[in-house]
C-alpha cells in the first residue's frame, strides 16, 4: 500500500483512517406529474379527514369502553347486540365523514368555506374526469 492510505489500485485503505471526500447524493429527476393533488389542498383535505373521519371513529371505540364499564360496574345491563349497532353507527359515520373530508375541500390556494358543501360537486366531476382519462390512456 502506498502511504498515502491508497492501494496500487485506487481503493482507500479504511484501517489508515483516511477519509474520503463525501459524495454527493444523487437526487432522481422525476417529473413531477400534473394531475397531482396541490400540498395545500391536501392538507387541507386531512384536517377534514381528521375531524370528519376521527371523531366519529374514537366515538366508535368509546362505545366498546363505556359499555364494558357500564356492564361490570352494573350500572346498565347493556347488550352486545346494541353495543355492535352503536358502534357499528359511529364507524360508518366516520366512513362518510372520510369521503365528506376528501370532497369537501377547496383546490383554490385559499381556502373555500367553513364545511365546503359546494366543494363537493366540482370534486366529484374532477374524480369522474380523471376516471375517463386514465381509460382513454394508451397502456
Amino acid at each position: 500500500m502506498a502511504s498515502n492510505g491508497k492501494s496500487s489500485n485506487g481503493v482507500e485503505g479504511f484501517a489508515k483512517g483516511v477519509v474520503s471526500e463525501p459524495s454527493r447524493p444523487s437526487t432522481p429527476k422525476t417529473p413531477t406529474p400534473r394531475n397531482t393533488i396541490p400540498q395545500v389542498v391536501a392538507n387541507r383535505m386531512a384536517r377534514r379527514v381528521v375531524i370528519g373521519a376521527g371523531i366519529p371513529t374514537s366515538f366508535g371505540m368509546g362505545t366498546f369502553i363505556v359499555s364494558y364499564l357500564l356492564v361490570t360496574r352494573q350500572i346498565a345491563d347493556v347488550q352486545p347486540a346494541v353495543t355492535l349497532l352503536v358502534s357499528g353507527g359511529f364507524f360508518a359515520l366516520g366512513l362518510v365523514g372520510l369521503s365528506y373530508g376528501l370532497f369537501s375541500s377547496s383546490w383554490l390556494p385559499e381556502p373555500g368555506t367553513l364545511l365546503g358543501f359546494e366543494q363537493i360537486g366540482p370534486n366529484i366531476k374532477r374524480l369522474r374526469n380523471g376516471a375517463v382519462a386514465r381509460q382513454s390512456e394508451p397502456r
